[in-house]
């Protein structure tokens, strides 16, 4: 009987210690993105309203340094504004780190030309590879695109929480 205790003692000690050592190496720092961006529309299978997006860009930021990005989304026109759900993007930093996460939000017209502009938009981090294992967080996004040329900029500012270096 008094192994078992032994046993149980020393596993809930080993237990404990990792979680003390996983808390010790991570970190949770503001995540700031800016960069461009162009998206594609058109027919998507896998979107209820059939019609979605896929965006690839770059940009640079403070805590990741330079990124280049993909993204895909589905897109729903609502009178003249556009709901985006389902997106998913990765953002790859030059090291070779990619930061995982969802995002939905609105666009809105700005009422010149064809220029639209997130409304209520948010991503939410939702995983990684590299030192962004496991990364959780989130934020807002912003920035706009102009609907004829499909280029634009974004820029996410929000937390994430990852392992150490």
């Amino acid at each position: 009987m008094s192994s078992s205790i032994l046993r149980l003692a020393t596993a809930a000690a080993l237990v404990l210690a990792s979680f003390s050592a996983s808390a010790e190496q991570a970190k949770t720092q503001a995540l700031e993105i800016s960069g461009v961006l162009m998206e594609k529309a058109g027919p998507a299978a896998r979107c209820a309203s059939k019609f979605g997006g896929t965006i690839t860009g770059h940009g640079v930021s403070d805590q990741v340094g330079r990124v280049a990005f993909v993204a895909t989304d589905c897109i729903t026109p609502s009178g003249p504004l556009f709901n985006f759900d389902q997106g998913r993007f990765i953002i790859m930093t030059a090291e070779g780190d990619q930061i995982f996460a969802s995002y939905s939000g609105q666009f809105v017209p700005t009422g010149v030309g064809a220029a639209y502009v997130f409304s209520g938009a948010t991503f939410q981090i939702t995983g990684g590879n590299g030192r962004y294992f496991k990364a959780t967080g989130g934020g807002a996004l912003t920035g706009g695109q102009d609907m004829m040329t499909g280029m634009g900029t974004v820029q996410l500012s929000g937390k994430i929480h990852h392992k150490m270096d």
